[in-house]
């Protein structure tokens, strides 16, 4: 059934999605755009309803889908009512409602060898949705989020993931307790540091390696760099004064990437 005002109930409750604090009590998030639907339909996300523009109907990429999951509530609305539940300057003509997703430590510390990214209170939503992207690019097999990072489910941190938010395990947590978790477990924990002697470009990264990157101003926290077991650097000849946190841990990945998979 179609709706055309902007106050209606359900309306309200997908507006509210805006606000952090509406998508922790909905326990869902919103999702914009063609691009990112497409995703979460492809690749199996817990989508509540899908909404589009009526004026327009559903988007020639997503009508194959519309035909085939009969789980996912489809409602054509208003233009009004695309804006009013979106955060971009010109709305898509589609946003969809995903329940979040329930999955917890267990999927990183019962993966053997793996390659996971630890974000220590990184705070730029487009800093942690460019490192999701790349770890998904690098095939690394999850990335942990820490308390006091930007939020995973604002819409500007997905929108920066391109879709690979769906595509990898993302997961919200406590460092405190999941590092000294991961340890006992046989991780290693490896982090960049200015101070430090090994060149990222020296070190093994094989094996069960955890890579932890720390806010972009003030890097790792005092309480995780404790836990951390090897420092590293990565080699700047030239005259930039530090890297972005995103570009700094995609060169870790990448490297860690080519060792595991493409060293002879």
């Amino acid at each position: 059934m179609e709706i055309v005002s902007v106050h209606n109930p359900r309306v309200k409750e997908w507006a509210q999605l805006l606000d952090k604090k509406y998508r922790t009590r909905q326990n869902k998030y919103m999702i914009e755009g063609i691009h990112l639907v497409q995703e979460a339909l492809s690749y199996d996300a817990d989508i509540e309803c899908i909404a589009y523009d009526m004026d327009k109907g559903i988007p020639g990429e997503l009508t194959g889908y519309a035909d085939s999951q009969g789980r996912v509530e489809w409602i054509p609305v208003s233009a009004a009512i695309i804006e009013k539940c979106t955060d971009t300057v010109t709305p898509q003509p589609v946003f969809a409602i995903v329940r979040k997703d329930a999955a917890g430590l267990s999927v990183f510390l019962d993966k053997k060898d793996s390659l996971i990214i630890v974000l220590d209170r990184l705070q730029d939503p487009g800093n942690v949705g460019t490192i999701i992207r790349s770890a998904d690019a690098a095939g690394a097999e999850g990335v942990i989020v820490g308390r006091g990072s930007a939020d995973i489910y604002n819409p500007k941190t997905i929108r920066s993931t391109m879709g690979s938010f769906f595509h990898l395990p993302v997961v919200e947590a406590d460092l405190s307790e999941v590092l000294p978790r991961a340890k006992a477990e046989g991780v290693t924990l490896v982090s960049t540091s200015l101070a430090a002697e090994s060149s990222c470009y020296d070190y093994d990264f094989r094996g069960a390696k955890w890579l932890v990157i720390g806010n972009e101003g003030s890097g790792v926290s005092e309480e995780v760099s404790r836990l951390v077991d090897d420092a590293i650097i990565i080699p700047s000849p030239g005259q930039a004064e530090s890297l972005n946190a995103a570009m700094a841990a995609t060169i870790l990945m990448f490297e860690a990437m080519r060792q595991r998979h493409y060293s002879a």
